[in-house]
C-alpha cells in the first residue's frame, strides 16, 4: 500500500543524481550486448560465492548438529575411558600411547561403590560394522553394536519412544533382548512394529524390546544406527581380549557437574590402583568439550572453502577485467561520441566501473542462492532445520563488490583518459 509513495519519491531521488541511473541503464545494455561473455564471467563468480556460502551454511549445519546432539546428552554428563582411545581429528603426528584398558570389573566395582550423588551406566562397542537381518531384509554394514546396562540411555542421551528399557535382572543375565534405532526400524519393519520381533545380530538371535527416538545421523556417533544388547551379552558374543569398557557419569544438575567430575577421578584412582605419584591412565570427558574439539576442527574447513571461494574470485576478476578492457577498445567510438556531447571522464569512469559492479553483483546473486540450497542440501540430510546464513550471504555480497570495484578499476580509468577526438577516428 506504500507502493505510490515510493513511486512519488523516485522522480526525486532521479533529480538528485540522474548519472547514476544512466549508468546502471547503459551498463544493463552493454550487458545484455555481451550476453556470453559476461554469462560466462556471471557463473564463475558464482561458483566461488557458492563455494563460500555453501560449504560455510554446510559448517554452520554441521556445527549445530554437534551441539545439538551432545546437548541432548546434558550438560550434566561426562564419560570416563580409557587414556588414549579418543577420536583423533586430523592427520599427521605420531599415534597417541594407549594406555591399560578399562575392564568390566573395574567398571562394575566403580558403578557399585560410587557413593557420590548421580547415576552411572556402563557401555562397550562390539562392533562398528555389523549387519543385522530380520527374515529376508537386512541393513546395510554400518550398523553399531553396543552393550549397555539399564542406566545407559539416560547417561547417553537416549529416549526410548516405543516399547521399555532393560530391567536389572536382564542386564545381569545378559539376556538375548535388544534397543534399536530408527534406522533398523526403516530397513527392517518398514511397515510394522518391531517390538517382540526377533532379529539376528551377526550370529545372534534377539527380540527387540525397545525402539529409540531419532537422533538423525548423530554425525558419526551411534545415531541411529544402533543396536543396543546387554552389557554382558555384548561381553559374551562380541568380547575381544582388548575390550574396554566406558563408565558413564550422569550428575544430578549442571552445578553439580565439577565436584562429581572431581570424586569421580579421585574413586576411579583408587579402583585403578593408582599411586598419589602417578599420572591418570584414564580420561574423564565432559560432552560440552568433545563438542567443542569437533567445532574448533571445523575451522580448517572453513579456511579451506574461503581459500577456494577466495581464489575462484580472483580467476573471475581477471576474466571480468579481460572482458571490460575488450569492452573498452570495443566502444572506442561510443566513448567518443558521449565525451563529444558533454560526458566528463568521472561519468564515462563511473559507467564502466558500474557495470563491473553490476557483473559481479548478478555473479554473487546467482552464487548466494545455490550456496544456501548447496548449505541447506547438507542440512536436509542430517535433518536440521533450514538455515539462513545472512553472514555469509553479506560477506559475499562485500566480496563481490570488492571484486567488481578491482577489476573495473583499471578498464575504467583507461576509457576516462581516451582522447574524445581521436575516439571519434577509431575504427
Amino acid at each position: 500500500m506504500h507502493f505510490p509513495r515510493i513511486r512519488l519519491l523516485l522522480p526525486y531521488i532521479y533529480s538528485m543524481n540522474p548519472m547514476v541511473f544512466e549508468n546502471i541503464r547503459i551498463a544493463m545494455n552493454s550487458i545484455r550486448s555481451q550476453s556470453l561473455r559476461t554469462f560466462l564471467t556471471i557463473m564463475i563468480i558464482a561458483l566461488g560465492i557458492m563455494a563460500l556460502v555453501g560449504i560455510l551454511t554446510a559448517i554452520d549445519v554441521i556445527k549445530e548438529g554437534l551441539t545439538s546432539n551432545f546437548t541432548s546428552m546434558g550438560a550434566n554428563t561426562f564419560n570416563i575411558r580409557n587414556r588414549g582411545s579418543n577420536m583423533r581429528i586430523g592427520g599427521g603426528g605420531s599415534r597417541p600411547t594407549v594406555y591399560r584398558t578399562i575392564s568390566f570389573d573395574e567398571a562394575a566395582r566403580f558403578k557399585k561403590d560410587f557413593s557420590f550423588p548421580s547415576r552411572v551406566g556402563i557401555s562397550c562397542v562390539g562392533s562398528r560394522a555389523s549387519t543385522v537381518k530380520s527374515g529376508s531384509l537386512k541393513t546395510n554394514p554400518n550398523i553399531t553394536i553396543f552393550g549397555g546396562d539399564e542406566n545407559y540411555l539416560i547417561t547417553a542421551g537416549y529416549e526410548i519412544e516405543e516399547g521399555r528399557n532393560f530391567s536389572i535382572n536382564e542386564i545381569e543375565s545378559g539376556a538375548n533382548l535388544a534397543i534399536i534405532g530408527q534406522e533398523l526400524k526403516t530397513n527392517l519393519f518398514p511397515k510394522t512394529s518391531p517390538i517382540d520381533k526377533e532379529i539376528s545380530v551377526g550370529a545372534v538371535k534377539v527380540k527387540v524390546i525397545g525402539l529409540l527416538k531419532g537422533k538423525g545421523s548423530s554425525f558419526g556417533f551411534g545415531g541411529d544406527k544402533i543396536v543396543l544388547l546387554p552389557v554382558k551379552n555384548v561381553r559374551q558374543n562380541f568380547g575381544t581380549a582388548s575390550m574396554s569398557f566406558v563408565i558413564n557419569v550422569l550428575a544430578l544438575s549442571p552445578e553439580t557437574i565439577d565436584a562429581t567430575l572431581a570424586e569421580a577421578t579421585g574413586f576411579f584412582r583408587i579402583v585403578r590402583k593408582l599411586r598419589i605419584k602417578d599420572k591418570d591412565n584414564f580420561e574423564i570427558t565432559k560432552s560440552d568439550n568433545l563438542s567443542m574439539m569437533l567445532i574448533d576442527n571445523l575451522s580448517f574447513v572453513s579456511i579451506a572453502a574461503t581459500l577456494i571461494a577466495i581464489i575462484t574470485l580472483i580467476g573471475a576478476a581477471i576474466g571480468l577485467m579481460n572482458i571490460m578492457l575488450v569492452s573498452v577498445t570495443e566502444r572506442t567510438r561510443e566513448i567518443g561520441v558521449r565525451k563529444a556531447i558533454g560526458a566528463t571522464s568521472n561519468t564515462i569512469r563511473n559507467q564502466f566501473l558500474i557495470e563491473a559492479i553490476v557483473i559481479c553483483q548478478l555473479g554473487g546473486v546467482l552464487g548466494i542462492v545455490l550456496g544456501i540450497l548447496m548449505g541447506n542440501g547438507v542440512s536436509m540430510y542430517f535433518n536440521q532445520g533450514f538455515i539462513i546464513p545472512w553472514a555469509w550471504m553479506i560477506l559475499a555480497a562485500i566480496l563481490c563488490l570488492i571484486v567488481g570495484l578491482l577489476s573495473g578499476l583499471i578498464p575504467a580509468i583507461k576509457a576516462a583518459k581516451l582522447d574524445p577526438i581521436e575516439a571519434l577516428r577509431f575504427e
